[in-house]
């Protein structure tokens, strides 16, 4: 059997292992380093610290990491595919040239860690959840992949999407479903539920994630994770090819679509970002990206905008009452916060998203198919409840291009806003974590707002106010509802500003309410 060939879902791993028990890989771990049976449960900066230093090996990490699969990911279902055997020889290669020459393999040097299913993985099954690509296995890597490769991180394994990354929660017909690691009735969100379910339980200390429509930073918001959209200009600044849903082998993708870091602490997201934020094979010989330094260092510096609430996408109590708990840390630090001036009209703006998203989604559609749909929304009125999927999907150049021109202008007016505010905290989402909704038509699901039923689809209005404009937005835990599920917040930045946002992250931490943690974490 090839050293590639192993591919084990998780459910199966100690059958497939052979791994001791707990108590006893617990007791052998205490014994060869000191004491470190718990590091895979550690943030990633402690963990790539302890393979620095040689504290522990990258082989021994990988398989406390495993251990911990084998207990939590056959309830959790986060991690869908695994290359047990891969993974093992990249460790053991990593401890080798560690102690071989002093020098590590790169910032991440022996770091296990998972990447999500969109992601195109060299010699390891990628589906994207979708039954047609059941037994693809990449003969390159995804961009963002050779990077963390490149960085010495073993990839271990790929987290669960739903089918094409086309759903705000996570299921497919392959793998099924993923669930909240704080309550199993509650949608881990989509589409990287199980990336950023893999992180909350542990599974992981990092993930890369990717975001259009939020797929990035809800699932986060509603596993109690941190996450970064990252800025997106004419290119991205993390490469995007061999991202699915663009069929395997593409070099394009979506022009909204970005990569960005989850993990379980900001500091986690700067050493991640650090890695990935790179320009494209292709441009690297002569581009390098170097993204500004925060240029403040207290939270009382800031000039801050509040966005609380919206007639447009009203959020519930708890994420109103920890939004005035946000503003209260700033002005308490000394720091301005403006709560009344808007930077753009929020309707406008996820109007013109929307019809971006549908026309750019229609690129890998078969030529019948598309042919079917033109015809479909020539014969529709404006005002048909499907008028704006269709038209926008078919819609001619000259008319993305006016598009276009509208969506520049909206990024000329977010640039204004930000030369008198450095920083805009919003909701997330109106609400904690939904009930999860999989068994449900699409067009029959929900949520509830304080007790009114609202559109589904009103999860990512907030989130996606920083898409059109290409702008870095982050998205961190603060506090729980009384039902014990985590709460977040957004900060949106100017272009370019992502560094900044993973700083603001690390100071508001020891001023909000606590996150909780999974329950994983303590398992």
């Amino acid at each position: 059997m090839s050293r590639r060939s192993l591919l084990a879902t998780s459910a199966a791993v100690a059958s497939v292992l052979g791994l001791p028990s707990a108590a006893n890989a617990a007791e052998s771990e205490t014994a060869t380093t000191g004491g470190t049976s718990t590091l895979h449960l550690a943030p990633a900066n402690r963990q790539v610290a302890a393979l620095r230093s040689r504290e522990i090996s990258s082989r021994a990490l990988l398989d406390q990491l495993l251990e911990h699969h084998t207990k939590v990911n056959p309830g959790l279902n986060a991690v869908v595919t695994l290359d047990i055997e891969g993974a093992r020889a990249a460790a053991d290669k990593a401890d080798k040239y560690l102690a071989g020459t002093g020098r590590t393999l790169g910032p991440l040097h022996g770091l296990p860690m998972t990447v999500k299913d969109a992601l195109e993985t060299k010699g390891m099954r990628t589906t994207c959840g979708s039954p047609d690509l059941t037994d693809h296995i990449p003969s390159t890597d995804a961009d963002v992949v050779a990077l963390l490769r490149a960085a010495g991180a073993i990839i271990v394994g790929k987290t669960n999407v739903p089918t094409m990354c086309q759903d705000i929660q996570t299921s497919n017909p392959i793998f099924g479903k993923t669930k909240n690691p704080f309550a199993d009735d509650r949608t881990a969100g989509g589409s990287s539920g199980g990336p950023s379910a893999a992180v909350a339980a542990g599974l992981s200390s990092l993930e890369v994630g990717s975001d259009l429509a939020g797929s990035l930073r809800l699932p986060a918001a509603y596993c109690g994770v941190y996450a970064l959209r990252t800025s997106r200009g004419a290119s991205p600044i993390v490469p995007t090819r061999g991202h699915i849903p663009r069929p395997p082998g593409w070099l394009t993708s979506s022009d909204m679509i970005t990569l960005g870091p989850i993990a379980r602490t900001a500091a986690d997201l700067d050493l991640l970002l650090d890695v990935i934020a790179a320009p494209s094979p292709a441009d690297d010989p002569a581009w390098s990206i170097c993204l500004p330094s925060p240029t403040k260092n207290r939270l009382g510096s800031y000039r801050v905008g509040l966005w609380a609430d919206d007639a447009y996408c009203h959020v519930d109590t708890a994420t109103r009452e920890l939004i005035a708990q946000v503003a209260a840390a700033f002005r308490a630090a000394g720091a301005t916060v403006d709560d009344s001036t808007r930077p753009v009209d929020f309707a406008a703006s996820d109007n013109l998203f929307t019809r971006l998203m549908y026309a750019t989604s229609a690129a890998s559609s078969t030529d019948e198919a598309f042919a079917g749909e033109v015809t479909a929304a020539e014969a529709l009125a404006d005002d048909d409840p499907s008028a704006m999927y269709l038209k926008s999907r078919t819609m001619r150049h000259r008319d993305w291009a006016r598009a276009d021109e509208d969506r520049q202008k909206l990024r000329a007016k977010w640039a204004t806003y930000f030369t008198s505010h450095d920083i805009l905290v919003t909701p997330a989402a109106p609400t904690a974590a939904v009930l999860d909704q999989t068994s449900v038509p699409t067009n029959q699901r929900y949520i509830t707002v304080d007790g009114e039923k609202r559109s589904y689809y009103d999860q990512t209005a907030w989130i996606n106010l920083a898409v059109p404009a290409g702008l870095p937005s982050i998205v961190l835990p603060a506090g729980e509802t009384p039902e014990g599920l985590p709460l977040s917040v957004q900060v949106i930045g100017p272009y370019l500003s992502d560094r900044t946002l993973i700083s603001v992250a690390k100071l508001l931490a020891p001023v909000l309410p606590a996150a909780p943690k999974a329950p994983a974490l303590t398992a």
